[in-house]
């Protein structure tokens, strides 16, 4: 926790102040490096691999936007990176070429065009499908931390509408509440009497869902970006049922 709360007072210094924002991007080279080598597969090379330079963006933009209730800031950082990566890999795998998209391509009256779209296609599902997998690892892993497993929140998961949409009810108020996720984390425990009383959604209810909901506000609070569009919509357009 010390460790914790001496880079959370390192980015709230270096949101102020640029020099500051430099030295902590330089003393923290070796994670940019080491989440850029995961995602390449290899380690990167200064001055050559483009990948390096959009961490370093990344990085500076994590210090930007990161606030306690995204839970911890290297945590957040890599969540960052990663997704900053993959949109660079889409946008090169776009580039690649720069041939006339109409030349043939093969002897069936295919042209090249048709074939890098089908090539770009498998590529973007290849590194999504790979991000995906991460997520859900690391995902995993944090709600290990509350006892809480995935067959658990498949198990967990609301039968009713008018139960989900009571859990969607309290997520949004938590979301809504920096607190409520501050505590959340910081106790592992889901906090169902602030949890109902600020939603208006009964105990009982928060209670019996309680792993679910677990899963949920992890996912809110530690910023897991593709499961998070998966499920955008469930803090959405919260039905007032």
């Amino acid at each position: 926790m010390k460790d914790e709360h001496r880079i959370v007072e390192q980015v709230n210094a270096a949101r102020k102040d640029r020099a500051a924002a430099d030295s902590l991007i330089r003393e923290y080279m070796p994670f940019i490096k080491s989440e850029t080598a995961r995602f390449m597969g290899r380690p990167p090379v200064e001055g050559e691999d483009d990948e390096l330079s959009i961490a370093m963006i990344a990085f500076h933009e994590a210090i930007v936007s990161y606030s306690a209730d995204r839970g911890a800031f290297l945590k957040f950082a890599a969540m960052i990176i990663k997704s900053r990566l993959i949109d660079f890999s889409r946008k090169e795998q776009r580039h690649k070429t720069v041939i006339s998209l109409d030349t043939p391509s093969d002897d069936e009256g295919g042209t090249i065009g048709e074939t890098i779209a089908d090539e770009r296609d498998y590529q973007d599902e290849v590194v999504t499908r790979e991000a995906t997998r991460k997520e859900i690892e690391e995902l995993t892993a944090e709600m290990a931390k509350f006892g809480v497993s995935l067959t658990d929140v498949a198990e967990n998961c609301p039968k009713q509408d008018r139960t989900l949409n009571a859990c969607k009810r309290a997520l949004k108020y938590a979301i809504d509440n920096h607190e409520i996720m501050k505590d959340f984390l910081a106790s592992r425990k889901l906090p169902i009497s602030s949890l109902a009383a600020g939603s208006g959604v009964e105990k009982k209810t928060l209670e019996r869902h309680r792993k679910y909901m677990v899963a949920l506000m992890l996912i809110y609070t530690n910023g897991f970006e593709i499961i998070r569009g998966h499920l955008r919509h469930m803090a959405e357009g919260v039905s007032a049922k």
